[in-house]
């Protein structure tokens, strides 16, 4: 791991709290408010994400929610980790503070949103492209195969797993990597209560060569 600078510790617990406060806006909520005048939770499974937007009408501001839920995380953790040098656990509590920020946002009584987004703002603060190429990757792999998204979002950290341990095996990346699994258990928690279960279009094609098989 590599060293911490010295950081006056009022600037990294100031920026503790900012990665909090930041993670913590409800940019989707508030967009569906302002434009639409609804309630993104009355839509898709009822969390205050974009994808909600999406469902309640509008790419546009889906899109735009998006970005910004990315961005939330992105902006803090990337101002920590590449401009102020910070590292070891003063570092690991800046990139874990965005994600709870969104799953326990201040603003939705301590309620949020399952934080995807918010996680790949983080690896993007902490590793530009690398962790978080792979982690897009691999979730739309997830995706593609299961009706579930907590269980695509577990592979999908799993693809980030994989680049730390092949290519950024820095001990840091690893603990937020453990806590940011710790997360999106709770906030998927009804997802990985149930099992895998494919796509219609992967169980066909399993039918289809068994039944060639056959």
């Amino acid at each position: 791991m590599t060293p911490a600078l010295q950081v006056h510790p009022l600037t990294w617990v100031a920026l503790v709290i900012f990665a909090f406060f930041s993670g913590s806006l409800p940019f989707s909520v508030w967009l569906g408010q302002l434009f639409l005048k609804r309630d993104v939770r009355d839509y898709g499974d009822g969390n205050p994400g974009a994808t909600n937007l999406f469902k309640a009408g509008s790419p546009a501001l889906g899109i735009l929610a998006l970005i910004l839920d990315v961005s939330k995380a992105a902006v803090p953790v990337g101002l920590g980790y590449h401009e102020l040098g910070i590292r070891g656990i003063q570092m690991a509590l800046i990139a874990i503070m965005p994600i709870l920020g969104h799953s326990f946002s201040p603003f939705l009584r301590f309620r949020g949103g399952k934080a995807l987004a918010t996680v790949l703002g983080t690896w993007i603060g902490l590793t530009i492209w690398k962790a978080s190429l792979a982690g897009v990757a691999v979730t739309l792999v997830g995706y593609a195969l299961f009706s579930t998204s907590g269980w695509a979002a577990m592979l999908g950290l799993g693809g980030i797993l994989v680049t730390l341990l092949t290519w950024l095996p820095d001990p840091l990346f690893l603990i937020v990597l453990v806590t940011q699994v710790l997360v999106l258990a709770w906030t998927h928690r009804n997802d990985l209560r149930q099992r895998p279960h494919l796509r219609a279009w992967l169980g066909n094609l399993l039918s289809f060569h068994h039944n060639k098989k056959s």
